[in-house]
């Protein structure tokens, strides 16, 4: 029996486990990835790297042509847009499960965001383009997302605040007022991703626009607004230990006396909250996945340094050390074992969509971060020095994981909320313990015993 081209890059076990559940039209369209991400894009990694230029001025306005180059590829084989499932979004989607899509996810994740921009995959881009097939009007679509659909345009998503604790979102102090039939927008945003790029046409600005509403989560609502409308003023890039994410960055942004019409509203008054957690819930996924195909990459980088026959220490070579064996070992487990639980969960929402997945879709999104991160720096003490600096993309790829403990909600928030679900069972073990119980006490009568305290 021939394995299948993604097990050579993620797990023969794992792929077994699943193939049933994978379509035909979708192990073509995972083999044509896994030969792309390879062959087309892990070669372009640093040649994209070089064509950002360094001077500041003109930093910001520069897109790498090897970016187009890979794009218009992707288009020509079909391997676009692959994260809208049509079971969730007939008009625009591709027939694609969760499950299946995690799986491709995991295969772009190995190059960081270089072969999710090549495909039109990337954050925020896909939770904006999910909350216009979802939630917008026929001529918010039109105007919108048939642009970033086609790659034309890029986007951001406007919700964390500076000076706000936003891991509550309820906290967000954005004004968001209705002023006859225009909507204005007064705001300090900040780590707002892809606000710095040139591509960046609209801003899904989240807000409070109903700040006496006694439930809490009907106070927000969410606003379109175009990159260029007057009073939007990106301030300066963020910066996760100096890494800037050159072209789009996640920036600091001020809406100040913005201005639009109360058509570019998002599905309504007071459904910011609504919207927010059928965006959030996929693309946690989506970040998942894309984690461990980056842990995946950092083992394999690092079983290419330790096998390398030029480096030895103490005599020996790096993988005749126990310690690093230990490392491989344990590494490969971890990776194993967060690789099944993000397919599970990808597999429940295609069952019950993201509200029905919500509690492994939580654990997920705090194990695998964090799992990934120690994958990363085990690799990065394979190289010594090197492993922290510009010459291998480990302490890149670190950079990018550690603030993937705070997106999408940091992860005290979603061990909060998986503690307190799991705490709540507890009438329900009560009950069954006592049912067990009282038939015990029945076994040890009918067995002449005297029973247990």
């Amino acid at each position: 029996m021939s394995v299948h081209p993604v097990a050579a890059v993620t797990s023969p076990a794992t792929w077994a486990l699943i193939e049933d559940k994978i379509r035909p039209h979708a192990k073509e369209m995972i083999a044509k990835l896994v030969d792309f991400v390879q062959n087309e894009v892990v070669p372009a990694e640093r040649v994209y790297l070089a064509q950002i230029p360094a001077d500041p001025a003109k930093r910001w306005q520069t897109i790498p042509p090897i970016l187009e180059e890979l794009k218009a590829k992707a288009r020509k084989l079909g391997l676009w847009n692959m994260f809208l499932s049509k079971a969730h979004y007939p008009d625009v989607g591709t027939d694609l499960t969760n499950l299946e899509y995690a799986v491709m996810a995991e295969i772009m994740g190995r190059t960081g965001a270089l072969a999710s921009m090549a495909t039109n995959c990337a954050a925020p881009d896909t939770g904006n383009m999910e909350v216009f097939a979802r939630y917008g009007t026929p001529e918010q679509k039109k105007a919108w997302l048939v642009d970033l659909m086609a790659g034309k345009t890029r986007s951001s998503f406007a919700m964390t605040e500076r000076f706000v604790a936003s891991s509550d979102a309820t906290n967000i102090k954005t004004s968001i007022r209705k002023e006859g039939k225009d909507i204005v927008i007064n705001g300090h945003k900040w780590w707002i991703s892809g606000a710095g790029d040139p591509r960046c046409a609209v801003h899904l600005v989240m807000g409070k626009s109903d700040p006496n509403n006694p439930d809490r989560y009907k106070q927000q609502s969410i606003v379109i607004v175009p990159a260029n409308a007057p009073g939007v003023r990106v301030v300066r890039p963020m910066t996760v230990f100096g890494y800037d994410d050159a072209p789009e960055g996640h920036c600091e942004v001020v809406y100040e006396n913005v201005r639009v019409p109360e058509s570019n509203l998002i599905a309504g008054w007071g459904r910011g909250f609504e919207v927010i957690q059928g965006r959030l819930g996929p693309g946690r996924i989506h970040h998942c996945m894309r984690s461990i195909g980056l842990a995946q990459r950092a083992l394999d980088i690092m079983i290419e340094r330790i096998t390398d026959p030029t480096r030895q220490t103490f005599g020996k070579h790096l993988y005749e050390h126990g310690t690093i064996v230990q490392n491989v070992a344990l590494s490969r487990a971890e990776i194993e074992s967060a690789r099944l639980l993000v397919l599970s969960a990808a597999h429940q929402i295609d069952k019950a969509r993201a509200k029905g997945a919500m509690k492994e879709i939580g654990i997920a999104k705090f194990v695998v971060p964090s799992m990934a991160l120690t994958v990363v720096d085990r690799a990065m003490q394979s190289f010594g020095a090197e492993g922290l600096c510009q010459d291998t993309p480990l302490a890149y790829f670190y950079s990018g994981l550690r603030q993937l403990r705070y997106a999408d909600g940091p992860d005290e928030v979603h061990i909060q909320q998986i503690g307190r679900k799991e705490i709540g069972r507890a009438p329900e073990l009560k009950k069954l313990s006592e049912v067990a119980l009282h038939k015990e006490r029945q076994l040890f009568a009918k067995a002449g015993l005297k029973a247990r305290l």
